[in-house]
């Protein structure tokens, strides 16, 4: 039985994983847990996974969700170790024998914790892309010194890690990351001025959380994954391909030095990428749907429309700059992504923040970042464009 913690728990990474948690308990069972607010839902895997030690984010600032959490455990019997706050959160991650660590905390706040758990020499399920956008400079020399191991737990970088299996060093020559499209794929680039929250959160074939629907409605996500994949699998960026594929059938490809293309195909549900990550190197059967090539039907690719997705250049742009630029990048991306959700700037002024942001970067970037610089990069961005929106105060 593997030993987990959860960070993000009540979000749509945290919720999945425990749906395997839960169908596979003589497979896993969970140590941690750590979530932001949602009292109630967390109240509720407390009470069914048991874990020894549970963090809320975001008690620190809003008291009362500590006190709700206590009232809605009390008949409890052992109780779990309560903490709050980014300190808590940390705390949880490092936390006792869990053998692997899930981070579905989204943006640059899973960043520490992440790094805590590798110094306690705990395996990362990876779901936080920002871990190795903004991190990987002191990301990947930690997990090498610790002896840690990194498993991808996206749908698309897991698709590049399974094809990868058994292929001999030296052999990979390209990699296709495939996109949906997200919700404007099929609408004219002339229409987007119009758009609203309500249209970017209409995702066709994924169901996330709203900042990775926008991120897939921008395809900044892609954009982003192009720089995690560059830092887990060591292409350089001239390597690395996006494509459009609207069924989300194919998750991804992996081209080799003989011509040969390799990929990893399923139905949408991510639940599968963060099983393998969980039990890697081996496979456990499931009674999830099958994949049925002839029901899908054609699968179909087309090249993205750079025009209608400036993001994705932004993206390949930090990640060639490296430094401290890609997390700038991915810091601009949530404070704007933000604001857009709040109604604060519109679905275009996303890439146009960005862009504005990196450009204003150039003079202070960093090539060789250390942890501080990363964090100071991170927040510099959030508050470059929560100016130019005119909200300095919410800088996220």
């Amino acid at each position: 039985m593997k030993a987990i913690t959860l960070l993000g728990s009540t979000g749509s990474i945290g919720t999945q994983t425990l749906d395997i948690v839960e169908n596979y308990p003589e497979k896993f069972r969970v140590v941690g847990l750590a979530a932001g607010k949602n009292i109630p839902l967390l109240a509720a895997q407390i009470r069914q996974f048991r874990p020894e030690i549970v963090a809320i984010a975001q008690a620190d600032v809003f008291p009362q969700l500590l006190s709700q959490l206590k009232e809605a455990i009390a008949d409890l019997s052992p109780q779990p170790i309560i903490l709050i706050g980014k300190e808590g959160v940390v705390e949880v991650a490092r936390y006792g024998d869990a053998e692997t660590v899930v981070t579905g905390i989204v943006g640059c706040a899973g960043l520490l914790p992440t790094m805590a758990a590798i110094k306690a020499g705990k395996n990362i399920a990876l779901a936080n892309k920002e871990t190795l956008i903004a991190g990987a400079p002191v990301v990947l020399p930690l997990m090498e010194k610790h002896g840690v191991d990194l498993f991808p737990a996206d749908s698309e970088h897991s698709a590049i890690f399974q094809c990868l299996q058994g292929i001999p060093p030296g052999s990979l020559h390209k990699i296709i990351l495939t996109a949906s499209g997200g919700a404007f794929r099929d609408l004219p680039v002339e229409k987007l001025p119009e758009v609203t929250v309500k249209d970017a959160l209409k995702h066709p074939n994924w169901s996330m959380g709203q900042k990775i629907t926008i991120d897939s409605a921008t395809l900044m996500n892609k954009g982003l994954e192009v720089i995690e994949a560059h830092y887990l699998f060591g292409l350089d960026y001239d390597h690395i391909e996006i494509v459009i594929h609207p069924q989300s059938i194919i998750h991804s490809l992996i081209e080799l030095v003989d011509t040969s293309v390799l990929a990893q195909l399923g139905l949408p549900d991510m639940r599968l990428p963060l099983l393998y990550a969980l039990s890697y190197p081996d496979r456990i059967a499931t009674n999830w749907e099958r994949l049925n090539l002839v029901k899908s039907g054609d699968l179909t690719f087309r090249e993205p429309d750079h025009h209608k997705y400036p993001c994705m250049q932004l993206a390949y742009a930090a990640g060639r700059a490296g430094g401290t630029m890609p997390a700038v990048l991915n810091a601009a991306n949530e404070q704007a992504v933000a604001l857009f959700l709040k109604g604060g700037i519109s679905f275009l002024e996303i890439a146009e923040m960005i862009e504005k942001t990196c450009d204003r970067h150039t003079t202070e970037h960093n090539l060789q970042p250390e942890l501080e610089d990363i964090l100071y990069a991170d927040q510099w961005a959030r508050e470059t464009v929560a100016a130019m929106a005119g909200s300095p105060d919410m800088a996220f």
